[in-house]
């Protein structure tokens, strides 16, 4: 099953490893799928070209709240009716990206976001949970949105509410700005359960001690810029 109307949309610096399998098991489900590749230094572009994905690159590294606009703004413009959001580091399944799509075209949601809590992990450190916990909650009191996680990159927008969320911080801020912008648009959103998958690649890159900390600055930073 494809979605002919849906566009992946994979932020990508650096990922020469993996972007090519996580773009060739996503088009096993969607026929539509833009890697926006954020000034990497290695085959990020090529692999994932060769794997099937149409490719846009920014000639310098803006971050990846600025490669996800860029992403959304090119699958709009393709006349997208659903928007995904997906990791290239093989840490997102796309029949969880599907699942969502599905609920989504039922027309009672503008957004649906991915949730580990209401589903699986593998291979999560146990300091990374009970941080991702204390965001979640932060995230509610500072919102008032009902969502079991955050920082979530796996999330469906329709195309209306992707025209209305415009993600102006260009770095991790913008998984806070969006969550936030929900809110206070007033949009529909509903919880998906998915499964994370923490890999020797992702944690091999630093993500354990990575994640934590760019968690912790979109908070403080979100905080300021109040």
């Amino acid at each position: 099953m494809t979605f002919d109307t849906t566009w992946l949309v994979v932020p990508a610096f650096n990922e020469e490893a993996v972007v090519g399998d996580t773009v060739a098991a996503a088009r096993q489900y969607f026929s539509n799928i833009i890697v926006v590749d954020d000034c990497s230094s290695d085959k990020t572009s090529i692999n994932a070209r060769n794997a099937g994905a149409t490719v846009c690159r920014h000639p310098v590294n803006l971050g990846q709240g600025a490669a996800l606009q860029t992403g959304i703004d090119y699958a709009l413009s393709r006349g997208a009716d659903h928007i995904v959001t997906f990791d290239a580091d093989g840490q997102h399944r796309p029949i969880d990206a599907a699942d969502m799509v599905k609920i989504l075209d039922s027309g009672r949601f503008d957004v649906v976001l991915a949730s580990r809590f209401l589903g699986h992990t593998v291979g999560m450190q146990l300091s990374k949970r009970l941080l991702l916990k204390l965001a979640t909650l932060y995230t509610r009191v500072t919102t008032g949105l009902e969502i079991s996680d955050t920082h979530n990159g796996l999330r469906v927008f329709s195309a209306n509410a992707a025209r209305k969320i415009r993600i102006r911080q260009n770095r991790m801020a913008h998984a806070s700005e969006i969550l936030e912008l929900i809110s206070k648009l007033g949009l529909r959103y509903t919880e998906a359960p998915c499964t994370i998958i923490y890999t020797d690649y992702s944690m091999a890159k630093g993500q354990r001690m990575v994640g934590a900390v760019s968690i912790l600055k979109d908070l403080l930073v979100r905080r300021m810029y109040r």
